[in-house]
């Protein structure tokens, strides 16, 4: 096992807008939720810093349609300012260290796409804290959690997407993202094995 000092958790997009009954809500999202929430409460010594990003769409063009293909345009969500928007409530208690609002005017699927209230990219946020390997969990494992785990393998960082802490859009999708996931060189494992 890698040492721990240097590790960061990215929680990707744990917002009620991918969450059962939400705008463009995932099965198994709500689920999701609340493991990952636990997760963190468990094991938050693991980690130098906790990272959130979440969709804060103003205008985002295309992205959005109102006949959407669900590949490169879709339903509105994630709108800035609605409460779809906001943490799942089941991260009430997680505090992380630093939140990263990504898509406000494009389409943005990774969370090294966004930045914090000051400004900072998601890469200058682990570069400050000297972070070397980061764990990826979130919705939807299919599109953003697999685009940050992505970029984050294309900076250098050693990447672990947990498997039981994220939720693809189909089981297809899935199966699909985490074999691009590991050719790319990012570990592809459940939580209690790390």
């Amino acid at each position: 096992m890698t040492t721990t000092s240097r590790r960061a958790l990215l929680v990707v997009d744990v917002q009620p807008t991918f969450c059962e009954g939400g705008s463009l809500g995932v099965d198994g999202g709500d689920a999701v939720a609340h493991a990952v929430a636990d997760y963190a409460a468990r094991h938050r010594d693991r980690y130098v810093t906790v990272v959130t990003t979440q969709d804060w769409h103003v205008d985002p063009g295309p992205h959005f349609s109102e006949e959407p293909d669900y590949v490169d345009t879709w339903p509105p969500h994630g709108v800035a300012g609605t409460a779809e928007a906001e943490l799942h409530p089941a991260l009430a208690d997680l505090h992380p260290d630093a939140s990263v609002k990504k898509g406000a005017y494009v389409a943005a699927y990774s969370g090294f796409e966004g930045t914090d209230q000051d400004g900072r990219s998601l890469e200058a946020i682990l570069e400050a804290q000297a972070v070397t390997a980061v764990d990826v969990v979130g919705i939807a494992e299919s599109h953003c959690v697999k685009a940050t785990a992505l970029d984050a393998r294309a900076l250098g960082l050693d990447v672990r997407v947990l498997t039981d802490l994220t939720v693809p859009v189909t089981p297809e999708q899935g199966e699909q993202a985490r074999e691009e996931l590991r050719r790319a060189g990012v570990e592809v494992v459940a939580s209690d094995a790390v």
